[in-house]
This record gives structure tokens, C-alpha cells and sequence, in this order.
């Protein structure tokens, strides 16, 4: 987000608190770790930089890791294995038919602290830039419900975790507007691994590092579905602890 003059509310808004290690795995200090969560109040919240004027009040070298389009049979537990044994927490925006299909995947996400977020039911291959108005929404509030159901067993009125990804980034104006009169954020990236290209594991970290010092941190886009991302991960993140870097959890604010 922010757009119409927000970010100042938004930095108020975000409270920044140190955060522990994941509640099931205990690490020392050779760990990259989650340095802090950040707590966000998702109104109008729209970030991102690869979409979107402003990205979250990151402070240098601070990232914020977030996977798409899971979760998927191996390659999500790969990918949740080497958070774990590092103590680092991050953003799963998940497709719902795959967190229904895959509901273990989904609870163990939800079990080593990391956020369960949202990412349509389909990642339907038009867009929902390129499908009727209400396709679109039935398709956003078809995931959100397979999505809490899937995590929490039930879905409510509105989604327990109120953060939203578009498929290929394409938004529009009048999809903006609905969630954000539902009170949902929407997050794109400040750069992200191109991994929807097969590469090798090695090219992958090379590239992503790259593009890490040209942009000093951020919310960085990987898939949990590509086996060579998975594979990646373990040395993408002892990278980034050599490197200086430190890791930021995000989380909705609690509703007053």
C-alpha cells in the first residue's frame, strides 16, 4: 500500500516486536532466526514495489520471505524443513484448492508460527484482470473460505488472516476497491526469484542475492511448489545471515 497518504498511519500502526523462535524447534545462535514480527493493520493496505508505490517500513537489509501457490506435496514440507532449522517464520499465500487438498501441509504452517495468507482458489491462468468482475471475487472468496477451512477447519464472515496476493500481480482498480472495503491487504513484492523458470538451485541463489544488494531487502516472492526453490532454501538462508541480512515475520493486528 499505501496509497492516499497512508504510510504514516501505517508505521504507527505496525507494531515491530522482537520475536522468539518457533514454538516447536529451538535454535542456537549460528541460526538466522526471525529478528521481529511486524503487526499490520491491513486497511487499505496495499505494498509491494514491483506493483505498488510503497512496500512495508523495512529497515536495511531486512526481508521478509514469502511463498506462492502451495501448498504441494514435498516440496512445501522441503521448504518448511529448512525454515524450521533455521527459526524463521514467513508467509505462505496459499491457492485454495491445493490447502483443501493438502490440509496437514496447511495445520503444520499454521503449528511453526508462520502466517496463512491467500491467493485464490485457482490461480486461474487468465488473470483476474482478464475475467468478469464477479468471477473474480467468487474466485478470491472460494480461496479465502478453502483456505481458513483447510487451517482452522471452519471459514467465517472474514478471513482469520486478512493478507491477499493477486495472481501474476494483475489487480485491478475495481478488485481493489472490494478488498479493501473487506478490510484485506494486498501484497506484492519488492522483487522475487523468477522462479516460474527452471533453473538450478545454485542459479537461483545467485540470482536472488543479486537482486537482494541491488535493492538492500524486501518482500522477497518464491513458489513453495518449484522442487529447485525447495532445494535453494537451506542455502539462501545461511546466505543471508552471512550476509548481514535479518528476517521480519509480518502479522495482522489484532482486531480491538
Amino acid at each position: 500500500m499505501t496509497r492516499r497518504g497512508h504510510l504514516p498511519r501505517l508505521l504507527l500502526a505496525a507494531s515491530l516486536l522482537l520475536c522468539a523462535p518457533g514454538p516447536a524447534h529451538a535454535c542456537g545462535p549460528e541460526a538466522l532466526g526471525t529478528a521481529r514480527v511486524m503487526e499490520i493493520d491491513p486497511k487499505g493496505l496495499r505494498v509491494g514495489k514491483k506493483s505498488f508505490p510503497e512496500t512495508l517500513p523495512l529497515a536495511p537489509k531486512e526481508v521478509v520471505l514469502t511463498f506462492d501457490d502451495g501448498p504441494w506435496p514435498a516440496t512445501t514440507a522441503a521448504v518448511l524443513d529448512a525454515l524450521k532449522a533455521e527459526c524463521v517464520r514467513a508467509t505462505f499465500f496459499l491457492i485454495g484448492e491445493n490447502a483443501r487438498a493438502r490440509p496437514q501441509l496447511v495445520k503444520r504452517e499454521l503449528a511453526e508460527g508462520h502466517t496463512v495468507a491467500h491467493h485464490t482458489m485457482t490461480h486461474p491462468s487468465a488473470t483476474l484482470a482478464k475475467i468478469p468482475f464477479d468471477a473474480a471475487v467468487k474466485e478470491i472468496e472460494r480461496g479465502l473460505a478453502a483456505d481458513d477451512g483447510a487451517a482452522y477447519g471452519a471459514a467465517g464472515t472474514a478471513p482469520h488472516v486478512p493478507f491477499f496476493r493477486f495472481p501474476g500481480f494483475a489487480s485491478t482498480p475495481q478488485l481493489l476497491e472490494y478488498l479493501d472495503r473487506k478490510g484485506i491487504a494486498v501484497f506484492g513484492a519488492d522483487l522475487w526469484a523468477s522462479d516460474w523458470n527452471v533453473m538450478t538451485p545454485e542459479a537461483e541463489l545467485d540470482l536472488v542475492m543479486k537482486r537482494l544488494e541491488a535493492t538492500g531487502g524486501g518482500i522477497v516472492l518464491f513458489h513453495d511448489t518449484k522442487p529447485y526453490t525447495a532445494a535453494m532454501i537451506p542455502a539462501f538462508l545461511k546466505t543471508l545471515k552471512q550476509n548481514g541480512y535479518s528476517v521480519v515475520h509480518m502479522v495482522p493486528k489484532p482486531a480491538s
